[in-house]
């Protein structure tokens, strides 16, 4: 098994913002939103919802397309992802799509806000995930879903350059670099299923659900159960 070597944790650095940016991201976005909706009643939220580690912002506009009574909290630490993130959305969505810059591991709000927390592609960033998970959990609501992606880490370094060449091997030199140092930095299925215990959540909320992805989706047990 590959060892794990952490990238930055924050992706504040302009051309490599650009850089992600310019890959296409919509199949994955699209999946990500639609998968997430077969697990979750999308159509009775109403409350606030937050996206954790938003980046460029392209999936909260898709979940606003899928939920239109609901507000998003669209959080990233990273100033120029974020910057993206506005200038994609434009002022289309004033009221219903909020930008903040902040740490995952350290979140503004209070206990039990959020009805549906979400985030894809964050948890490779951090170099321990347990604090960013536990606040997560702090802030969803009794009864509300958490559904979470991220990349999971090759067991070898030929296994590694086959994803990148199968999934980014058209992109530029910077992004074949990014998706590979990504990759590198991810956690296994294993230890993302041991993290998630130590919530005390069963570990088969986890599972890989493509070649290069898990997902956690899980609901917060209702106060007395």
């Amino acid at each position: 098994m590959l060892d794990r070597v952490l990238e930055p944790e924050v992706m504040d650095d302009p051309s490599e913002a650009a850089a992600y940016h310019a890959m296409n991201h919509d199949r994955v976005n699209s999946i990500f939103v639609e998968d997430m909706g077969r697990e979750i009643p999308l159509a009775e939220m109403c409350g606030p919802i937050l996206d954790l580690g938003a980046g460029n912002g392209l999936i909260p506009l898709l979940i606003r397309k899928q939920v239109a009574k609901a507000s998003i909290s669209a959080l990233d630490a990273a100033r120029s992802m974020l910057a993206i993130a506005q200038r994609v959305a434009g002022a289309n969505h004033a009221g219903k799509l909020g930008w903040v810059q902040a740490r995952a591991q350290r979140l503004p709000y209070g206990d039990g806000v959020f009805p549906l927390v979400v985030s894809n592609s964050l948890i490779h960033h951090l170099p321990d995930p347990r604090q960013a998970i536990r606040e997560a959990w702090r802030v969803l609501t009794p009864g509300g879903w958490i559904f979470f992606r991220d990349l999971f880490r090759p067991e070898t370094r030929e296994a590694l350059s086959l994803l990148v060449a199968k999934y980014a091997g058209g992109e530029s030199d910077t992004a074949q670099r990014l998706f590979a140092e990504s990759l590198n930095a991810a956690l296994t299925v294993e230890e993302v299923r041991r993290l998630v215990a130590t919530l005390c959540v069963p570990e088969k909320t986890v599972w890989a659900n493509s070649d290069r992805h898990w997902t956690w989706c899980c609901r917060k047990p209702q106060r007395g159960q």
